[in-house]
């Protein structure tokens, strides 16, 4: 990207340091074998919170003859004067062109931001189909969470790494630099590829395992963490404590696809936060997992990390607490730093659904939980709940209302002198998305009507809660995130589609376009019905049937009857469960 065109480029959009890179511990290395463009579709803020990218960046540039650069998807200002000026999407280290990268690399968290890879190829004139991509073409992957069904965008990929990516990047790295010293073809290279584990080759439509990274702990991390020249979502030092969790939630893709559990070692992670903070100048740590609660050594390591941060005054954070988890210690020391809001999931508001969901925690466990904060100082209470479960009714709806009206009432029980002023409950509603490999892929999603219904429903009841605050997920979105949760290939067509009429940040909403989305759905004839709001036999061929997530689907569909009767199933680490079936039994044991 020439110097001046970039000038004029940042003095025309609305946050230039969205672009110009040269970050704090970014990385600057000359003439690399391998130029490899880690893409993240959505802006700035958003990607560089996320920390899979960071620990990828770290490992690629690890290795010796690689250039891993960060690329986001512009904002729409900046896509706007990319075009006018008719300059390519450029990196933040070197500036180089997407297009002049050998390999591209998108990190999928979300389906909505399926659209703003099209841009960041249209961007790079790349064709979005791989196999309209001559041979000089980027070599374009992809990796994370979505990947787990990655139909919907498969033909636009040339490989998906399912499951864990520290390894697998880069051992296809490692490989596309032999076949370059090799001289081989493209599908020379995708055949070598196929045989990685955890590497799916759409064209060359192969059975896959789900790639697992059996040693956390001497996994390399992020290294010298990037410090943004603008806020983030995150803006913080982020240490993982586990990856994986127990507890089998069956809504939660996530607590499924990243089994098992694999720990940090408490000196590891103490290690970790005393570099990062030492090397960021960041003011906070956190702790994060699926279930940060569940970390084994949590009450040994949350005071030892608080005593050596506190000369600093450096605060530690917990994302999201299990409402059973016993933390009233630690919750007093960690306020004395900072009191940030806590945040609790009971999920549903009636202890049935609870138990449908298999959430396996009671509505004692959540007022002790809230209690014990009220206590210790805090004030500032989210409670995440989602609506459209299945098998959920009115009454489990407006048990959500009930159950902020009983936290209230716990803080409003202390006496005066006990509590801290400026209660606030953000009651933050959800809609059900039916996820692949939980037991829950083949339940129907609620209609758009009848979560609207619901959402009013809650919306009367939660008036009359003292300090309480509700705010709803929009729904037409997550009706969008069902289809391409669950869908397969004809929906690479309706991305295409609805990327034409102009969809692009689409889990941003001023700029959502449900209409066109509905446009491109006709024009390819299909229906959102279809994808999203039927319910499927557990005899039909999913369109995710060729990827093997470890989980068995014989375990899933046991998960799924024993849901409909409200049967429970106990954590994992009371005993096993029995999963993974036979094939991973020693390994799941071990781990």
């Amino acid at each position: 990207m020439d110097e001046l065109l970039l000038s004029k480029l940042l003095c025309k959009v609305e946050k230039p340091a969205r672009y110009i890179g040269g970050e704090w511990n970014s990385v600057d290395k000359k003439d690399a074998q391998v130029h490899f463009a880690l893409c993240f579709p959505d802006v700035y803020e958003i990607g560089m919170s996320h920390l899979g990218s960071r620990i990828l960046y770290n490992v690629l540039n690890e290795m010796d003859g690689v250039f891993c650069e960060r690329v986001f998807a512009p904002w729409t200002d900046m896509e706007q004067e990319l075009r006018s000026e008719g300059a390519p999407l450029f990196s933040l280290e070197s500036k180089r062109a997407l297009g002049d990268f050998d390999i591209i690399g998108f990190s999928l968290l979300y389906e909505m931001c399926y659209t703003n890879i099209l841009t960041m190829l249209d961007l790079s004139n790349i064709p979005f189909y791989a196999c309209q991509r001559t041979e000089d073409m980027p070599l374009v992957i992809c990796g994370g969470p979505c990947t787990v069904n990655p139909e919907p965008i498969a033909p636009f990929m040339d490989a998906v790494i399912i499951g864990d990516g520290e390894e697998a990047d880069a051992e296809i790295v490692k490989e596309y630099m032999r076949a370059k010293r090799e001289g081989l073809s493209k599908g020379e290279l995708l055949e070598r590829l196929a045989k990685i584990e955890g590497v799916y080759v759409p064209s060359l439509k192969n059975r896959v395992s789900r790639r697992i990274l059996k040693n956390l702990d001497a996994a390399p991390y992020i290294g010298k963490q990037l410090v943004p020249h603008i806020g983030i979502v995150h803006d913080r030092v982020a240490i993982e404590v586990m990856r994986g969790c127990t507890r089998g939630c069956r809504f939660c893709q996530a607590g499924y696809i990243y089994r098992p559990v694999r720990e940090r070692k408490k000196e590891t992670l103490l290690r970790q936060a005393e570099e990062l903070v030492s090397c960021t100048g960041y003011d906070e740590v956190s702790l994060l997992s699926l279930s940060t609660g569940d970390y084994s050594e949590l009450h040994e390591l949350l005071p030892e990390v608080m005593d050596r941060m506190q000369e600093q005054r450096v605060s530690i954070a917990l994302p999201s607490l299990r409402i059973d988890s016993v933390l009233k210690d630690d919750l007093e020391r960690m306020q004395q730093v900072r009191k940030a809001g806590l945040t609790f999931a009971p999920e549903a508001g009636t202890q049935r659904l609870r138990d449908v969901i298999n959430k396996n925690v009671t509505e004692e466990d959540l007022l002790r939980a809230v209690g014990d904060a009220f206590e210790a100082g805090w004030t500032g209470v989210k409670l995440y709940f989602m609506i459209g479960l299945p098998t959920e009714t009115d009454e489990d709806v407006l048990g959500i209302a009930e159950l902020a009206k009983k936290v209230s009432g716990v803080y409003y029980s202390l006496p005066k002198e006990r509590r801290q002023k400026g209660l606030r409950i953000t009651v933050s509603v959800s809609t059900f998305v039916p996820k692949p490999f939980t037991p829950f892929q083949w339940a129907p999603q609620n209609t758009l009507e009848e979560i609207v219904r619901k959402q009013q429903l809650l919306k009367g009841a939660i008036k009359g809660v003292r300090a309480a605050e509700l705010h709803c997920h929009p729904s037409k979105l997550s009706e969008l995130e069902a289809c391409f949760s669950r869908g397969d290939q004809r929906l690479s067509g309706v991305l295409v589609s609805a990327y034409q009429k102009g969809c692009r940040f689409d889990s941003w909403a001023e700029h959502f376009k449900p209409d066109k989305w509905l446009e491109a759905f006709e024009q390819n004839g299909v229906t959102i019905e279809e994808y999203a709001h039927r319910e499927r036999p557990l005899d039909e061929e999913l369109p995710w049937a060729h990827i093997d997530a470890v989980v068995t689907p014989e375990y899933l569909k046991c998960e799924w009857q024993r849901a409909l009767k409200g049967v429970t199933t106990p954590d994992c680490r009371e005993g096993c469960n029995g999963c993974f079936g036979k094939r991973y039994e020693d390994y799941c044991r071990t781990s």
